[in-house]
Order: C-alpha cells, then sequence, then structure tokens
C-alpha cells in the first residue's frame, strides 16, 4: 500500500467515527491546554519575583541580630568600618536603624517603617527617586531633620499630587521633618526589615537621636564587589564578627539577597513543576482513551484487516495505518489545546492571573501529546499487525 492509500484509509476511519475520536481527543485537548497554561503561569510568577527583587543588588548583604537574640551586643558603626577596611570582597557598606511609627501631614496621618539611614544606602540598594534627593553626608553629619518618603506613604499623605510632597513638612513622633525626595515604587525589596514604598528614611544620626534611642539595634548593608564575591564576602564578614565578638558571634546572622531571590524563584518553578506533572497525568489519561478508541477500531476493523492482507498489505502498511491514527488524533488534539490555552490568556489576564505564554510552552504540549498518542497507539497498531488473514477473515 502506498502513503497515499493508508493516509486515505485513516481520514475515511477518522470520518466515520467523529463522536467517537472527538471524546477520545477531549483528554488530549486538556492535556495540552494545560501544559502552556501552567508554563505561562509558572513564567509569569518567576517573572513577577524578579520584578519585584529587581531594585535589589544580588549583591547585597545585611548583618542583623538573630531573632530572640537575648545578648546586650549590637552592631556599631565602628564595627561596619572595620568590615570596611579588612573585607576586601566589601565594594560598600553602610547602617540601619529600623523602627516603626505614625507619620502625618496636615489633617492626614499613615502608619510607615522608620529607617535612619546614611547616603551609601542609596547606592546599595539602588533606590530611585522620583522627586527630589536622597539624604546627603552633610545632613547626616548635621543631623537635620529631613525626610526621604516612600511612594505609598507619598501617595496616602498627598494623595495623587505627591511632587507637592517635595519642600513640605510631616510629623514623626511630635517633630517635623523637611520632605526632600520621593521615592519611585520599588517592589518587594525589604532591607533591614524596611519596604522603600510604605518607609519614610531619614539621617541615622536623627533616627538614633530622635526616634529609636542610642539602644536600638541596627542593621549593617554591605554590597559585594560582585556576585562572584558573595561568598568571600560573608566568609570575611564572619571572621570580623569572630574578632569582634568572639563566641558572640553566633548572635548575628547575615541574609543574602540573591539567595532571598533565588529561593522566591525556586518556589514558583516547583510550583510549575507539581502542576506541569499534574497535566501530563491528563495527557497520560488521554493516551490511554487513544489507546482504548484503538482497541475497539482494531476489533471492528479484524475483517478489514484480514481483507487488507489477503489482497497483499503488508505487515508493515497495517501498523502504519493504524499508528498515523493515532498520532493524527493526537496531533490535532495538541493543536486545538494551544489554540485553547491562546484564548484562555484573556481571560487569565481578566482575573489579574499573569501568564507569559512561549514558543517553549507550545512546542512541549504538542510534543507531549504527539509522543502520548504514538506511545499509546502503537500496542494496538501492533496487534492489529500482527492478525493473521486467515483469522482476521473468519472473525465474526
Amino acid at each position: 500500500m502506498s502513503l497515499i492509500e493508508i493516509l486515505r484509509a485513516v481520514f475515511m476511519n477518522i470520518q466515520g467515527n467523529k463522536t467517537k475520536v472527538f471524546l477520545t481527543t477531549l483528554g488530549i485537548i486538556v492535556g495540552a491546554l494545560t501544559i502552556v497554561v501552567v508554563i505561562s503561569i509558572g513564567n509569569g510568577s518567576q517573572a513577577s519575583v524578579e520584578e519585584q527583587f529587581k531594585s535589589l543588588n544580588v549583591g547585597t548583604l545585611q548583618i542583623m541580630a538573630n531573632f530572640g537574640a537575648r545578648s546586650t551586643e549590637r552592631l556599631t558603626s565602628e564595627l561596619a568600618e572595620k568590615i570596611r577596611v579588612e573585607a576586601p570582597s566589601i565594594k560598600n557598606i553602610s547602617m540601619i536603624l529600623a523602627s516603626r511609627g505614625d507619620v502625618s501631614y496636615s489633617t492626614t496621618s499613615a502608619s510607615a517603617s522608620i529607617g535612619g539611614v546614611a547616603e551609601d544606602l542609596k547606592t546599595i540598594n539602588n533606590l530611585e527617586l522620583a522627586y527630589g534627593e536622597f539624604i546627603t553626608a552633610e545632613q547626616n553629619e548635621d543631623a537635620e531633620r529631613v525626610a526621604v518618603i516612600g511612594s505609598d506613604i507619598a501617595q496616602e499623605l498627598f494623595g495623587d499630587e505627591i511632587r507637592d510632597a517635595i519642600g513640605a513638612r510631616i510629623t514623626i513622633f511630635g517633630r517635623r521633618y523637611e520632605v526632600t525626595g520621593i521615592l519611585k515604587r520599588m517592589g518587594d525589596s525589604s532591607m533591614g526589615g524596611i519596604s522603600p514604598d510604605s518607609a519614610v528614611f531619614v539621617p541615622y544620626k536623627v533616627a538614633e537621636k530622635y526616634i529609636v534611642g542610642r539602644f536600638a539595634r541596627p542593621s549593617i548593608i554591605a554590597l559585594a564587589k560582585d556576585i562572584n564575591h558573595v561568598e568571600s564576602a560573608i566568609e570575611e564578614i564572619n571572621l570580623v564578627l569572630q574578632e569582634v565578638y568572639r563566641n558572640r558571634s553566633d548572635q548575628f546572622r547575615i541574609v543574602d539577597a540573591g539567595n532571598r531571590l533565588q529561593s522566591a524563584k525556586n518556589s514558583a518553578r516547583t510550583m510549575t513543576l507539581m502542576l506541569l506533572a499534574v497535566a501530563v497525568v491528563v495527557l497520560v489519561v488521554g493516551g490511554i482513551g487513544i489507546m482504548n478508541v484503538l482497541f475497539v477500531s482494531v476489533k471492528e476493523r479484524t475483517k478489514e484487516i484480514g481483507i487488507l492482507k489477503a489482497i497483499g498489505a503488508r505487515k508493515k502498511d497495517i501498523l502504519l495505518m493504524f499508528l498515523l491514527e493515532a498520532i493524527i488524533i493526537s496531533a490535532v488534539g495538541g493543536v486545538l489545546g494551544i489554540l485553547g490555552s491562546i484564548l484562555a490568556m484573556p481571560v487569565m489576564n481578566y482575573f489579574q492571573v499573569r501568564a507569559i505564554p512561549t514558543t517553549f510552552a507550545y512546542l512541549l504540549a504538542f510534543g507531549f501529546s504527539v509522543g502520548i498518542g504514538t506511545f499509546f497507539g502503537y500496542y494496538p497498531a501492533s496487534r492489529a499487525a500482527a492478525l493473521k488473514p486467515i483469522d482476521a477473515l473468519n472473525y465474526e
């Protein structure tokens, strides 16, 4: 039999069993659609994570007291300077004091994180200003009562016209501070327990004097020279901590911003793989459906197989006929599933589920569909090809 004759027989059989074929294809359609949707949502989740952390330098390290630590030891500016000098893998270093309180302007107030910072923090944490300027070294040295506010706080206190906040005076713990800068929205870039969007930054000396007091526990923010120096920077910082605090150095911990980002991406990736496994199970179920249909088809067409063999059809012709039928059914199901996933994207966007489809997702869905159809279609096809002409012709 020629390939054209085999294909003609395949399409005639499919056309004669439209309902059965469609129901069989449903499993493949759902499986392919699920694969594309799951991978797209996974891509969207990872992109969201990267955007949330994009304001963080991946080489940022945060040194802070362990949760629940009872030690009276605290990080100091002298320690920060010692790390700067003795840790060659460190590019920049700064300190931050964290607190919370109400910030008010006119008759409006908002709860905010309050951070006492130095001018270096802007570079270390990639802080970008929408308006105004960041805290300067002179303002810190002179303990000037100035403030840089996050985008959310600016919105709460000043409404849509946040530009008007520059030069305004806000009140923190009963004292007035002049707003000199407004940060751009940064997303999830927590530093020292402070999220910039909902924070107010004041000079470090001002926070130490008026807001948190001299006995507060500050954190140290350090920036490695590059991502390749992160591990050596951690080792060098640990050596300095051990030198200064000796057996009390375990009262402090070092948090790697790059690891935070990687952990968040790994979590999103793990969830994607779990959902992808569900999609593969759906496809396998669809493949089993194809196998069952082909088994029924072989029984129904046993005499036809016998006649074809009697007039000269070879074993491989019969095998190819049934195998092509399985491949075509699964391929059509894969294509329909991909088209369905494309239609599903606007629906997910409507429900604010971020999904980023890729060519890889489409190819994977189609490849899995055809692969499943081929795998589960081979056995019934081989059974059909193995039938003896005399037995097939005598089958009732």
